[in-house]
C-alpha cells in the first residue's frame, strides 16, 4: 500500500526507501547539476507537518525571540514530503547563482525530472500527489519574525505564491509546471543561506527522521558533534507526539541508523548526542585529496560547493567497488571535468 502524501512503497528490510533512480548525475535536470540545498530557516524551526495525514493545527512556535504562526489551508499543512519541491526548486536557483546566471522568483520545471530528482515513482498516481502538494504549499500561510538574509522582519506568505500546470499529454498527465517561490525564500537564495543536503535525504522514508536530519545538517554541520536535549529537540522538531512517545521514536532512530553522514546516540541527563559518521575503509585505499586539487576543481566548475563535490565524488568511487587509486587527485578532477562538460 503506498503512503497517500509521498507515494512510498512498504519499506524494505532496511528500513529506507529503494534507491529508484541510481546513477552519478542524479540531479542533471536540463542545463543545471544540482546538488539538493535547503534553506536554513526552515531547517532551524518547524514550519512542516510531521503528520502522514491532513494536519489542520494552527502551529505557534516561539524559540530565542524567533517567533512563528503557520496556518494550514483546508487541505492541510505542507508536509515534509511537500518540502522536497522547495529543495528542488532552491537547488535549481543555486546552481544558477553558482554559474553566474540570472535567476527570477518564477521557474518552469519538468515535472519528471522533479520526481526523479526528489527520488519519487514516476507512475500517473504521482503526478496527481505532486499536484495536491502543490496546492498545500501555496495554502500554507506563514506569519514570522525569521531573518532571511540578515533581514528581520515581521510578515506573512505563503511557501509559494502561485503554481500553474503548463501542460498536459492526451492522457492528463502534467508534463511542466511553473511555481513562484515567495520572496522569503528567494532571499535566502539570493543571500546563499542555504545548505547542501546528503541526496539520501530523499531516501528516508519517516518524516521524523527527515526533520532530525535537518536540524542535524543544520546544528551540527561539519564540526565533530552536537549535544542537545531531548526536550529541545522536540521542540524544534515540531513533533506533535508527547516527550516519552518522541524519546522512544528517538531510541528506533538510534537502532535503525539511517541518518546520513551522522551518528546518534543517546547520552546521560536525556541528550542526544550527533556526529560525523566516520567512513571505513580498508587501510590504505580511502582517497584523501589535496587541498590544491579542491580548487583546481573549485575553477573547474565556478563556485561550486566543492565539499559537496567531494562528497559525490567519494560517493561514486564507494558505489564502483573502491577502486584502489594510483593519483586520487587525478582521479577526482578527471571526474570534474567530465560532470563540468554535462553542465555547458
Amino acid at each position: 500500500m503506498t503512503d497517500i502524501y509521498t507515494g512510498a512503497i512498504p519499506a524494505s528490510s532496511s528500513g529506507l526507501l529503494p534507491d529508484r533512480h541510481p546513477t552519478a548525475d542524479f540531479f542533471v535536470c536540463d542545463v543545471f547539476d544540482a546538488a539538493p540545498k535547503d534553506d536554513l530557516g526552515s531547517m532551524e524551526h518547524p514550519i512542516f507537518s510531521l503528520s502522514t495525514r491532513p494536519d489542520r493545527r494552527i502551529l505557534s512556535y516561539a524559540h530565542n525571540g524567533t517567533t512563528i504562526e503557520v496556518v494550514p489551508s483546508v487541505k492541510g499543512r505542507a508536509t515534509i514530503h511537500d518540502k522536497d519541491i522547495l529543495i528542488f526548486c532552491i537547488s535549481q536557483l543555486m546552481a544558477a547563482v553558482n554559474a553566474g546566471r540570472a535567476i527570477s522568483r518564477k521557474l518552469t520545471l519538468k515535472a519528471h525530472d522533479l520526481l526523479v530528482a526528489t527520488n519519487r515513482d514516476t507512475s500517473g498516481d504521482a503526478y496527481t500527489r505532486l499536484k495536491d502538494a502543490f496546492e498545500r504549499l501555496a495554502g500554507t500561510r506563514i506569519t514570522t519574525n525569521m531573518a532571511t538574509g540578515g533581514i528581520e522582519t515581521t510578515q506573512g506568505f505563503g511557501l509559494i505564491d502561485s503554481w500553474e500546470i503548463k501542460r498536459h499529454t492526451r492522457g492528463g498527465r502534467m508534463i511542466s509546471v511553473s511555481v513562484t517561490l515567495s520572496e522569503w525564500l528567494f532571499r535566502a537564495v539570493q543571500t546563499k543561506s542555504v545548505l547542501t543536503l546528503n541526496r539520501d535525504y530523499f531516501r528516508l522514508r519517516k518524516p521524523l527522521e527527515r526533520r532530525i536530519y535537518e536540524l542535524v545538517r543544520k546544528h551540527c554541520g561539519r564540526q565533530r558533534e552536537w549535544r542537545v536535549s531531548v526536550t529541545t529537540l522536540h521542540k524544534k522538531s515540531g513533533s506533535s507526539a508527547p516527550v516519552r512517545v518522541f524519546r522512544a521514536a528517538l531510541r528506533k532512530m538510534i537502532i535503525a541508523a539511517h541518518l546520513p553522514d551522522y551518528e546518534m546516540v543517546e547520552a546521560s541527563g536525556d541528550l542526544m548526542v550527533f556526529s560525523r559518521r566516520a567512513v571505513v575503509l580498508e587501510p590504505g585505499l580511502a582517497p584523501l585529496l589535496s587541498a590544491k586539487a579542491l580548487e583546481e576543481a573549485r575553477a573547474l566548475i565556478p563556485g561550486t560547493d566543492v565539499y559537496a563535490l567531494e562528497a559525490d565524488w567519494r560517493s561514486y568511487w564507494d558505489r564502483n567497488g573502491q577502486e584502489v587509486l594510483r593519483n586520487a587527485d587525478q582521479a577526482f578532477l578527471g571526474w570534474v571535468r567530465k560532470r563540468a562538460s554535462q553542465t555547458e
